[in-house]
């Protein structure tokens, strides 16, 4: 596996520990798996693109309303496919939302994030 992969994985783990946090305690009030799986995944990009930024891609440039937008189209589409993977894996089969949590995260990472924030984000880095 390529070392910038690797180091994009570990900086989504990292955006995962908020993601996770705020999943759990939306959850945990009583809010419906499918949007508390949303709102986690939108909370854990700002840490997510910082991460990616500066250690994954090691991107030299300053910050850009054009790089941060197309940063925010890329996590709202995580979010959504989060939303909509978590509705499938968890609420239409039944695996609890933690363990659904991390099997959709890594689907998700593979099918998407990755590929996107390398070609429309982190295009130049």
């Amino acid at each position: 596996m390529p070392k910038r992969v690797l180091a994009a994985g570990l900086g989504g783990i990292a955006g995962s520990v908020l993601d996770i946090a705020v999943l759990v305690a939306c959850v945990e009030s009583g809010m419906w798996v499918p949007l508390a799986a949303f709102l986690g995944a939108f909370a854990g990009a700002g840490a997510c693109f910082l991460a990616n930024k500066y250690w994954a891609f090691r991107d030299p440039r300053p910050l850009s309303l054009r790089q941060v937008g197309s940063f925010g189209l890329v996590a709202v589409g995580t979010a959504l496919l989060m939303a909509l993977a978590m509705a499938v894996v968890c609420v239409s089969l039944g695996v609890p939302y933690l363990l659904a949590k991390g099997i959709c995260a890594v689907v998700v990472f593979l099918v998407w994030s990755y590929p996107a924030q390398r070609r429309f984000v982190f295009v130049a880095a």
